[in-house]
């Protein structure tokens, strides 16, 4: 018996841009007649372009997926990675049958749990509890299956004290607490989860990847999970599928192969840093925006530097607002998706008023002693550590040491991350 959870083939999807469907009635009943009377090629088709958002096409009707096929086996644990825009929601949201593929054919084995975004299957009138018992019943469990689980599932969440209140008055952090409470204790075969982690704090995101991995690992439950956080990525999952402008030019291979290309990758394709909005995530209101970021005055190629090399990180910053102080959080990790080492400006009691209009912070590593290879970037600008940031930016790549000259201690690294002997901020 095959032991095959997901089996995807020829998978495309697309888009009319600005409108829903072909944008009349006729060519809708033409299109349906054409592909499902006649069996004929889907002429909309014919006229689809890759969906690159940067750059303005000839056509309105563009592919977010094209030609996709994949396996996933039963207990696997699969990291879906990317850039933004390369379609990797869209292919969630087709597995979770959330949308419909324009071509192509899906085989899920399973029960799927997924959750894709902040309240997805929740009802904002219905209670925590209400809606734990909507969502297992949407999955197809009886309501003693969920009684067995419903202890458990509060208590992962946190939020016992507001279970019986309506989760239209929960704040996003709540939603997301609770909705994937929901989704990893419910007795489904197949866990799907979209990056929503990056609104919970710091605590519960590592409950969360532990959950996981005990989902996958302990319970033999397939797993699929997008992140741009390579580090979560290489905890959790075995194998990955890298999407690449709605394409794989490749089946699943071994996570760490698949964070190495894609790291390898965005250097390639991003030699030049000017458009920093490729970088941006979600939760972030840009009231303070990273306009220009540069490495020892540089703001465009990847520069090469050794080892005992001064490292200068310089930011131009655009705001809104008037602040007497901010926070900056840099944390750095080499191409494997460690993590080498967090800069956060509040260590070094660095304060730096903020005013409308143009701003600039910089800090400087002295004598860096990194050893070789690739570096790349998570870098926030908020405000006493709030989850709110006003901007952040995933994965830039930093710059590549080429040669040692100083020694570096890997092994005396406190919770395993680098210490920078000197560090200055201005």
């Amino acid at each position: 018996m095959s032991n095959t959870a997901i089996k995807v083939e020829n998978l495309s999807k697309i888009y009319r841009l600005g409108e829903i469907g072909t944008g009349t009635m006729s060519r809708d009943m033409e299109r349906w007649f054409k592909t499902k009377i006649l069996k004929q090629e889907d002429p909309f088709l014919k006229i689809g372009e890759t969906n690159d958002r940067a750059n303005r096409g000839e056509s309105d009707i563009v592919y977010s997926l094209r030609d996709i096929n994949f396996e996933i086996n039963q207990g696997d644990a699969v990291g879906i990675i990317g850039r933004n825009g390369a379609g990797k929601s869209t292919l969630l949201k087709i597995l979770s049958r959330v949308t419909t593929p324009t071509t192509g054919r899906i085989n899920i084995k399973g029960r799927v749990a997924s959750l894709l975004e902040v309240g997805t299957g929740f009802h904002p009138e219905l209670t925590g509890r209400e809606n734990i018992y909507l969502n297992g019943a949407i999955l197809g469990m009886r309501k003693r299956e969920i009684d067995r689980k419903l202890d458990e599932i509060i208590d992962f969440s946190g939020v016992e004290r507001y279970i019986d209140t309506p989760v239209k008055r929960y704040s996003s952090g709540m939603y997301v607490r609770l909705a994937f409470a929901v989704a990893a204790h419910l007795e489904s075969e197949i866990l799907i989860v979209d990056e929503v982690l990056a609104v919970g704090d710091a605590e519960f995101q590592k409950k969360c990847l532990g959950k996981m991995g005990e989902v996958s690992k302990g319970e033999g439950r397939t797993v699929l999970f997008v992140s741009h956080n390579m580090g979560s990525i290489l905890q959790l999952t075995n194998k990955s599928l890298i999407l690449e402008s709605g394409r794989n030019h490749q089946n699943l291979i071994s996570t760490i192969d698949a964070v190495k290309q894609y790291q390898l990758n965005a250097i390639r394709l991003d030699r030049k840093r000017d458009e920093l909005k490729y970088y941006r995530r979600k939760n972030v209101d840009f009231n303070i925006e990273i306009r220009k970021l540069s490495i020892n005055g540089n703001s465009s190629d990847i520069i090469k530097l050794k080892s005992g090399e001064d490292v200068t990180i310089g930011l131009d910053l655009f705001s809104k607002i008037s602040r007497s102080s901010i926070e900056v959080l840099i944390i750095i990790f080499n191409s494997n998706g460690e993590i080498i080492s967090t800069l956060n400006s509040n260590d070094q009691n660095f304060q730096k008023p903020i005013f409308p209009g143009n701003n600039n912070i910089q800090f400087t590593i002295e004598n860096n002693n990194l050893s070789s290879g690739n570096y790349f970037g998570q870098i926030a600008i908020t405000q006493d550590s709030v989850s709110l940031s006003y901007d952040f930016l995933m994965d830039v790549p930093l710059f590549e040491i080429t040669s040692i000259v100083t020694s570096t201690n890997w092994n005396d690294r406190p919770n395993g991350h680098l210490i920078f002997d000197k560090v200055k901020w201005k």
